[in-house]
């Protein structure tokens, strides 16, 4: 990570999954600060734009440098924070995490010299259409995501295999004890023990959920290859 607040990303790192997976040596993070670099005397690493305009930019030299000095791995992969990036989604979780090492570079304040990301030839990345303060929040959420399909990280990986987006639906709904809870109930296939049923009902909940809170995505789903379970649940129930 190089970031100017790096403190930011190793404070955030010391919570939950990500912490025991730096504990059991499964992961690395090192969090590197462009000042430490910069040759400016009062340890500046931005300036103002040329042609004018509001805000301060972020100056080649300090981040380049910080990035020269990483020692990279054969199967490196760099990107930038940067709002024009791809948005950020489970696919690109899934081939960042088959890199053995991943450089993430934080923007801040107005943004970058363009030259940090044509020097750098990182790809540019995104966490959504909105604007935050910093590229820290939006690299520390691509970390949480990567990190948790490592193996070893969760324990089961059933548990990332069939999370939301994983297979391109949302997931089903999870309940847990007690059984009754203010006039709710845990559906009644669920303690069935039938575990054929029980699969089969999930399945059929992903296809409700997603079509009824993401049909953008339903849709995606259905111009795909479909499964012959997946067409014999669709067409049971009269999805399609």
């Amino acid at each position: 990570m190089i970031s100017l607040f790096p403190d930011m990303i190793t404070e955030a790192c010391n919570f939950s999954i990500i912490k025991r997976a730096l504990k059991e040596n499964l992961i690395e993070i090192n969090a590197v600060n462009p000042r430490d670099y910069t040759l400016d005397k009062h340890k500046k690493t931005d300036d103002t734009p040329y042609g004018g305009g509001a805000g301060m930019l972020l100056s080649c030299q300090p981040y380049i440098d910080a990035l020269e000095n990483i020692q990279k791995t054969e199967n490196s992969k760099t990107i930038i924070m940067t709002p024009q990036g791809k948005c950020f989604n489970q696919s690109m979780a899934k081939e960042f995490s088959q890199k053995d090492q991943l450089i993430i570079i934080c923007g801040h304040y107005e943004g970058f010299d363009e030259r940090i990301i044509e020097l750098s030839k990182a790809e540019e990345v995104s966490i959504g259409d909105f604007v935050l303060t910093g590229g820290e929040l939006p690299a520390l959420c691509i970390i949480d995501s990567v990190i948790r399909l490592l193996k070893g990280v969760l324990g089961d990986m059933e548990s990332a295999e069939y999370d939301s987006h994983s297979d391109g639906l949302l997931e089903h709904p999870h309940y847990t004890k007690p059984r009754k809870y203010k006039g709710l109930e845990v559906p009644e296939i669920l303690l069935s023990g039938n575990h054929e049923k029980i699969k089969e009902w999930r399945r059929l909940q992903q296809f409700i959920v997603t079509q009824k809170k993401r049909p953008d995505l339903f849709e995606k789903f259905l111009n795909s290859k479909l499964s012959d379970f997946d067409k014999i649940i669709l067409k049971k129930f009269k999805i399609i």
